[in-house]
């Protein structure tokens, strides 16, 4: 018995419907800004209501390389996960995430991912996530999955600007019949055609839905859980309703009950719905956000007025160079001229017949285009590449005389603030994968899992994980529970050219002022401390670390010298056997100064080193 009726399988299917509505707009946005990225101008520009004569029509470029420049940008600063406890005991576990995410991420193939998500967000203004438990990973042991989702399949409660206010929410994929027949057996013979049908992108190959079938998923809460609903049609695949209700018909009890009904089942706590964090397992990350929508809007809808703009100017440029370039004729009806050998340029002779009168072949005039018309392509062009962010410096043409680096970054910085402002935004869908990720970890990760990581200086190290440390905890003296909780820091992951090359000048900047010298660790502090780049707080532990280091030696030092004037005095046995090793080696400056007052040619033995250094040691 299902606690999934078909009427309310009809219930989700007709919230998916409105929602499919609200979103209409939508999905006509995002299925032109793909026709504008391939260069399909002509068919958008004539649904924008232009002519179109069939004939020539020009399709520049100008908007996909704003696009292109933009997600160099974006992967230039691929993100980085850094886990930080909130309290002290969790540092040892907040360690470990920071060096075991990344494993996660890479297992996943997350760059890839994110490679397709940013050409998402920049074509389409969003780009969307989805980060869920795959119990069929690792042979059955199951793991974390993330994976980019098309903007066109999913769908949520119109009028909501964050996915979990949403009533409901659902994700739709088409999949083959008989695959999916073969893997719920009962299916077969009830799959009908579907109510349902999103909305697809136009391909360049001819696709055919014959054969396939929609499947829907719906996600909702009750009570705070997060509830799943997998279904075709009127046949529930899979329901976290129903997982409850085989465990009450299997003999436990109600949530929070770990006893069995029965005295020989095992015990065993009631599913708290599909995960415990309770949130719909989507991230989305909008370029350009609009209020009363969770999606945003990106280039193509920024820029493809001043790209039509440019197309039409360059067509008519076009039509009239080839006007110009094909010289055209009137030709009297009467007249005398062979029209075939004269339109073909290989005859040398044209013949005519009886007199050739002026009046019988005339050349059709000519006037070329202003140059004003090309200045306003050039304006439009400068346009659109100023409203876009893509301007020559950001997409590294420099002017002629700048070639250090740190004006080249300093440039570079200046036009590079849209593209830095739309990373900070990703690094914050990134930050809330990483957090889902962590959720994820902590419900599942029961049994240990092994990852390789790069240990101390770069050596390999392997090292186990499970969710021991994040489980709830109780609070001492309380009646309630905590678990441990995070903060995420987000960086980039790799730093440009131009960057590095910055960072490696100010370095030997620094080095040849004489900071790093011994002695000078106070003042390198302070310059420091006023300074701000990539590493500085690295740079600044480790000259307090020396500087300590050097303090201590020379406490130690004093300490030696303070013995062996006490031992000179009254144990003069025990100052020969402190200074007779350390002569050569700590006091060499002693050892030389006391062989200068030995005669010419004779040599100190060791005992009379070390009495000619007790000697000339002063007393404190």
């Amino acid at each position: 018995m299902s606690s999934i009726t078909p009427e309310r399988l009809r219930e989700f299917t007709a919230a998916l419907q409105k929602y499919k509505s609200g979103k209409a707009s939508l999905e006509r946005r995002v299925v032109s800004a793909e026709n504008w990225w391939k260069l399909r101008n002509r068919f958008e520009e004539r649904k924008g209501g232009l002519s179109d004569d069939g004939g020539y029509r020009s399709a520049s470029g100008w908007l996909h390389n704003v696009i292109v420049s933009k997600h160099a940008d974006a992967m230039e600063a691929y993100p980085e996960p850094l886990i930080l406890p909130r309290e002290p005991g969790d540092r040892e576990e907040a360690r470990l995430l920071s060096a075991i995410l990344p494993c996660i991420l890479e297992q996943n193939r997350f760059e890839k991912t994110y490679d397709a998500a940013m050409w998402q967000k920049l074509k389409t203004g969003t780009a969307c996530y989805r980060v869920v438990w795959d119990p069929d990973k690792c042979g059955g042991l199951g793991d974390i999955a993330i994976e980019r989702v098309d903007l066109l399949n999913l769908f949520w409660e119109p009028g909501v600007d964050d996915i979990q206010k949403s009533r409901y929410f659902f994700c739709t994929h088409l999949e083959d019949e008989e695959t999916l027949c073969e893997q719920f057996p009962q299916l077969r013979g009830r799959l009908r055609s579907s109510p349902f049908m999103a909305t697809r992108f136009v391909y360049d190959d001819a696709l055919s839905l014959e054969g396939k079938v929609t499947v829907i998923e719906a996600y909702y809460k009750k009570r705070g859980v997060l509830h799943y609903c997998k279904y075709v049609g009127d046949t529930v695949l899979y329901a976290t309703e129903d997982e409850k209700l085989r465990l009450e018909e299997a003999g436990f009890a109600d949530a929070g009950e770990a006893s069995p009904k029965a005295e020989n089942a095992s015990p065993k706590p009631e599913p708290a719905g599909l995960y415990d964090h309770g949130r719909y397992p989507f991230v989305f990350d909008p370029l350009f956000p609009v209020e009363g929508s969770p999606c945003g809007y990106g280039f193509v809808d920024l820029c493809a007025n001043a790209q039509t703009a440019i197309d039409l100017m360059r067509t008519a440029f076009v039509k009239n160079t080839l006007v110009g370039a094909t010289p055209r004729y009137f030709q009297r009806i009467d007249g005398s001229v062979n029209e075939e050998e004269f339109a073909d340029l290989s005859k040398a002779l044209v013949h005519v017949s009886g007199n050739l009168g002026e009046d019988s072949l005339r050349q059709i005039g000519f006037a070329g285009l202003p140059p004003v018309y090309v200045k306003v392509l050039e304006s439009t062009i400068r346009e659109l590449r100023e409203t876009s962010g893509n301007t020559e410096t950001a997409t590294g043409t420099m002017n002629v005389g700048v070639t250090a680096a740190s004006a080249i970054m300093a440039l570079q910085e200046a036009s590079g603030k849209g593209s830095r402002d739309s990373t900070r935004a990703s690094y914050q869908a990134f930050a809330e994968i990483v957090e889902l990720c962590i959720e994820l970890i902590r419900q599942f990760y029961s049994l240990p899992r092994q990852f390789r990581i790069t240990g101390g200086l770069g050596a390999e190290d392997f090292v186990s994980l499970d969710n021991a440390a994040l489980l709830p905890r109780p609070l001492p003296g309380l009646a309630a529970m905590s678990q441990p909780v995070f903060d995420i820091k987000v960086s980039a992951q790799k730093r440009n050219a131009y960057s590095r090359l910055s960072q490696n000048e100010l370095a030997i900047q620094l080095y040849q002022m004489g900071l790093f010298e011994p002695g000078h660790e106070q003042q390198a502090l302070g310059v420091l401390d006023m300074m701000e780049f990539d590493g500085k707080e690295q740079l600044m532990g480790r000259l307090a670390a020396g500087m300590r280091l050097r303090e201590k030696l020379q406490e130690l030092s004093g300490y030696k010298a303070f013995a062996v004037a006490l031992a000179r005095r009254y144990r003069p046995d025990l100052a020969a056997g402190l200074l007779g090793e350390s002569a050569a080696s700590a006091a060499p400056s002693e050892a030389r100064g006391a062989e200068a007052t030995l005669p010419a040619g004779k040599t100190a033995k060791p005992a009379e080193q070390a009495r000619a250094s007790a000697n000339l040691a002063p007393l404190p």
